[in-house]
């Protein structure tokens, strides 16, 4: 397995990690059996890097890792988040606490579902803009001194958000979305992160599935999906997105691979500093994913997939608009 730094203070991770999110039902019905075979055929095949939260499934996820990695804890890295209200709720407004007290509360509770003494690499899911970014990653640095955590990370944060708590105590990985449909970041975020040796994590690499190909009309989605809330799977902007898809099957085809390696590869490729976490909880599609490790972009190949799908070539925002609010602050 190809490995990658994640910021300059020695987090070392498989260069392509597990979003674990949909094995708690998120994305439709969960298997607890299922979402663990995944978990420990990906570790494995020398998948490293486990993300979670305690906002999926409220907690639910993080006890499923758990009971994941109770004999194989130092075969991987773990990366959970803190301050998001449960994200199966739907796309409505939920709440984001950044206050010290809550950090440390938070944190315990991670620590108790996860069955560790450490959580590796601990994020800030998104800003709290009521609180202070000094405050919150201030917290967040005691708990590092304390031997709760070892590095830091945020998520959906801003250029400016990112350079304040940088300044309080380093910032190793940034997460926030990234994928041939949604390359905001590229502007002023990812620049900022490579300035200050941030590592970046892009989550939702395959743009929430509908990358992968094999959504192909809207009732293929659950009715518990959440999906069924995003602007980018409904209405017309649902066909011009099938669309784009084929665009990328397309250059897939002539690389004879799946499209969704086609984007996991092309992510790859934009910088050393990128690890993607592809979630899945099914071992078939992880093999595929794993897949994308072994293909090589060429610069004119990628530069005709930039042509092909430019930045914005994604119809309809990436979450409805309350949640859009909650990005990038």
């Amino acid at each position: 397995m190809q490995t990658r730094k994640l910021g300059d203070g020695g987090l070392v991770v498989s260069a392509l990690g597990l979003g674990c999110m949909g094995m708690s039902g998120v994305y439709g019905a969960a298997d607890e059996t299922e979402a663990i075979s995944t978990i420990h055929q990906a570790i494995d095949l020398g998948v490293t890097f486990l993300d979670t939260a305690d906002a999926y499934g409220s907690g639910h996820n993080e006890t499923l890792i758990g009971k994941a990695i109770k004999d194989r804890r130092h075969q991987v890295i773990i990366a959970t988040k803190f301050g998001l209200s449960d994200v199966s709720l739907g796309g409505y407004t939920v709440p984001v606490n950044g206050r010290p007290e809550y950090v440390r509360s938070a944190c315990e509770a991670s620590l108790q579902r996860l069955g560790v003494d450490t959580i590796d690499l601990y994020y800030q899911h998104r800003v709290d803009p009521t609180t202070p970014i000094e405050d919150t990653v201030g917290t967040m640095a005691e708990l590092v001194q304390e031997g709760k955590v070892r590095f830091l990370g945020l998520s959906e944060a801003s250029a400016q958000t990112i350079r304040r708590a940088h300044a309080v105590h380093p910032i190793s990985a940034l997460q926030s979305e990234y994928s041939l449909w949604s390359r905001d970041v590229e502007a002023e975020i990812l620049p900022t992160c490579r300035e200050l040796k941030i590592g970046f994590v892009p989550w939702s690499p395959l743009g929430r599935g509908f990358l992968t190909g094999e959504v192909k009309t809207f009732d293929d989605l659950a009715p518990n999906d959440w999906r069924r809330m995003s602007p980018r799977f409904e209405g017309e902007n649902f066909q011009r997105n099938l669309d784009l898809v084929d665009r990328v099957r397309a250059i897939a085809d002539q690389k004879n691979c799946t499209p969704a390696q086609l984007a996991i590869a092309w992510l790859l490729h934009q910088g050393n500093d990128i690890v993607p976490i592809p979630g899945t909880k099914r071992v078939s599609y992880l093999l595929e994913n794993l897949g994308a490790l072994e293909i090589e972009l060429t610069t004119d190949e990628l530069d005709r997939i930039d042509a092909i799908v430019p930045k914005g070539a994604a119809s309809g925002d990436r979450y409805p608009a309350a949640l859009m609010q909650m990005v990038n602050l």
